[in-house]
């Protein structure tokens, strides 16, 4: 799959992609951990490949926050900016954000790491 969306586009989608990433985050948070923030600690992001930061898509994820990776490729970090710890509920906004990247063929993952 290829990208479908315009370096215009980036900030709409970016924008759908942390409005879905939180709406995920408060959905597992409350059905899952009923309001409380207990369990295991971490960090969650979306590694999007295949786009270098010189390219004009590349240049307008730069732009909404999107920064290189250590391992490659760019990284959007705690995409739901939701207030918590657990890294399932960190985990289930990063999938969901992953998810609106794949909708306009990015090729997006999702990835964590215990703190």
């Amino acid at each position: 799959m290829s990208i479908t969306a315009t370096p215009e586009q980036i900030p709409a989608i970016v924008n759908e992609a942390k409005t879905a990433a939180y709406a995920a985050a408060r959905e597992y948070f409350d059905r899952v951990l009923g309001g409380q923030d207990r369990f295991a600690c971490g960090f969650a992001w979306v590694n999007i490949y295949g786009v270098k930061g010189n390219t004009k898509i590349g240049r307008a994820l730069k732009e909404c926050n999107i920064r290189p990776s250590y391992t490659g490729g760019l990284q959007m970090y705690n995409p739901s900016g939701f207030g918590c710890q657990n890294i399932d509920t960190l985990e289930a906004g990063a999938a969901a954000a992953a998810a609106v990247f794949k909708k306009y063929g990015f090729e997006a993952y999702a990835g964590s790491r215990l703190d």
